[in-house]
């Protein structure tokens, strides 16, 4: 990682700089208990039990109480450190969830535009998580391990320098075998770990639309779909645990062979009187000190490995800048007045991609009513996007109240926009928490009130639990007719000065688009209203409307005049007429 990179991972510490130098107190603290009990011990073989009986075991019985202190003292620091370090590690993985969280809701529709949910859902869980563990375990277990090891081989030194020279020539050989299939392992992990997220988006993906998987008995194409990609996951499992089985097996094969080389040279020295049997027994003793310590820094690396390749992918989230954002000294929109020109608006979605309008010029009055038609791909959909800065225009200007609208905060702007879709979001819960989201604060008197206006309370109060009966995720419990009322129903307790009807009647049946339809129209009064129409007939009563072809404005007009025209809109009315 670079140094920015690891300056930004060391901040998340900051907030809980006590834990953490409480952590690594009583991981000291342990790591030096278990360095003492065997130095005890070697006391005793070598010095207590030959002195006089009775005093010999005055002093074995007070050593045993002070080791079984230690052991009850390490016992409470491991405790600590598993339960006060995990903690920690849950309140950095929770700021950070929290911060990338907040990211997603900064970023512009463009960047959706290119992204699998269940993608970016894998950045706030899977990889979070190993994050989380690294977080925790990392530092305590560098210093715990380092700890022990220094320790031990000093320790081991102090006892028999030459066994203790022989013990340590294996460890070079261990650290590079370790070390290389660490290497190995890492890229398996990150391959594994983009096999993981390709699964979740397919899952997502299949979940999100499995009624129309149903409707046309594709369950067995959704599963060779599913198995194509879990299959992938597999073989990168695969060799991921070819090289873990290596790793591990190599390791162990090591940490044998370390101990099998002191007790034969060990026996050698003996035999040699280079060292007594009291010394051997605490090296071997120590040998596990000693071992463990570099299995643990190893084990670290793995650790490491994935943690960073969560945190790699965690930052790629971070580092994206939105495209869309307040400019520095942007202002407060308080209440618009609705008055909305494009000057010279051309927009294109991406670099080299194609242009979606081109040099638009339009002037919509305050409370104006204005009706968008033309063929699929004209930009209608794309000209109203503009406005909430959903995208930002290529070139040109939005003026809103005269002002560039890029000169107001983004929330403000969008505060003073209402817009109801065609594919109506609900979120699960109740209906009144759905109606709700239009003004967090409302009142339990004003929703209604909303409800009411938006022809919604009469099938609301036939729900089983009226305005507290749970829709489902999506409204799935609600009709279609149903569900755009209540996203209505919030535009109406939001009560903006510009509206913007994406289609919104265009999916609904007849009786169900004339309800809607009265509603839109009691919604839009006194406002500046922009429609997007797919249905020409629900459209004669507009002020204007506006006709766009790929060269931009064609025609310009109320319903009466267009016809009389006999151009595009009386051609596209006529087609709908007779088809209908």
């Amino acid at each position: 990682m670079k140094k920015e990179q690891w300056k930004k991972f060391l901040s998340y510490y900051k907030p809980y700089k006590k834990i953490f130098a409480a952590d690594m107190f009583f991981a000291c603290l342990g790591a030096a208990v278990t360095l003492i009990i065997p130095l005890i011990i070697r006391y005793i073989t070598s010095d207590v039990i030959y002195r006089e009986a009775s005093e010999s075991l005055k002093t074995i019985l007070m050593l045993t109480v002070i080791m079984a202190a230690l052991i009850i003292l390490e016992c409470y620091c491991n405790y600590f450190i598993a339960y006060y370090g995990h903690i920690m590690g849950a309140k950095m993985e929770y700021n950070m969830r929290n911060e990338i969280f907040a990211h997603y809701q900064k970023l512009s529709f463009s960047f959706y535009d290119n992204q699998k949910v269940g993608q970016l859902m894998s950045r706030v869980t899977n990889d979070l998580f190993e994050i989380s563990e690294l977080f925790h375990h990392g530092p305590e277990d560098i210093v715990i391990s380092l700890i022990k090891l220094a320790g031990s081989f000093t320790i081991l030194l102090s006892v028999n320098r030459y066994l203790a020279l022989v013990a340590f020539a294996v460890v070079p050989f261990m650290l590079a075998y370790a070390f290389y299939f660490n290497i190995k392992m890492k890229k398996a992990f990150v391959k594994n770990r983009a096999r993981i997220a390709d699964i979740n988006a397919q899952i997502e993906d299949n979940l999100s639309g499995i009624r129309v998987v149903k409707s046309f008995a594709n369950e067995d194409i959704e599963m060779d779909k599913f198995k194509a990609g879990n299959d992938r996951f597999v073989e990168s499992k695969k060799e991921s645990y070819k090289y873990m089985g290596l790793y591990n097996s190599g390791l162990g094969a090591f940490t044998t062979l370390i101990s099998v080389i002191v007790i034969a040279m060990g026996a050698v020295f003996i035999t040699k009187n280079l060292i007594s049997i009291t010394d051997l027994i605490t090296f071997l003793l120590y040998i596990n000190n000693f071992t463990d310590p570099i299995k643990k820094l190893i084990s670290f690396t793995e650790q490491f490995q994935n943690g960073a390749s969560g945190y790699t992918r965690f930052l790629e989230i971070l580092n994206i800048h939105p495209d869309i954002e307040d400019k520095p000294g942007a202002v407060e929109l308080k209440k618009a007045k609705g008055d909305i020109t494009f000057k010279n608006v051309s927009f294109h979605y991406e670099e080299n991609s194609e242009t979606v309008l081109s040099n638009l010029n339009l002037h919509v009055k305050e409370g104006e009513y204005i009706a968008l038609v033309g063929t699929s791909g004209v930009g209608k959909s794309t000209l109203c996007s503009l406005i909430p800065r959903f995208y930002d225009v290529s070139e040109g200007c939005i003026m809103l109240d005269g002002t560039d609208i890029r000169d107001f905060t983004i929330k403000s702007l969008r505060n003073n926009i209402g817009i109801v879709q065609q594919d109506v979001y609900l979120f699960t819960g109740s209906v009144m928490d759905n109606i709700r989201y239009g003004k967090p604060d409302a009142t339990e008197a004003e929703i209604v009130a909303a409800a009411q206006n938006a022809n919604a309370h009469e099938f609301i109060m036939n729900l089983p639990e009226g305005y507290d009966t749970n829709i489902g995720q999506r409204g799935i419990k609600l009709s279609g007719g149903q569900k755009q009322r209540l996203s209505i129903a919030r535009v109406f307790l939001k009560n903006p000065p510009v509206l913007i009807f994406d289609e919104a009647t265009s999916a609904l049946d007849n009786e169900s688009e004339r309800v809607v339809q009265e509603s839109l129209e009691k919604l839009a009064k006194g406002r500046t209203t922009f429609v997007i129409a797919h249905r020409l007939s629900t459209i004669r009563n507009a002020q204007k409307i506006l006709v766009l072809t790929e060269n931009g404005i064609a025609e310009s007009g109320n319903h009466e005049e267009l016809m009389a025209k006999n151009g595009i809109y009386a051609e596209l009315y006529n087609m709908q007429f007779r088809i209908r």
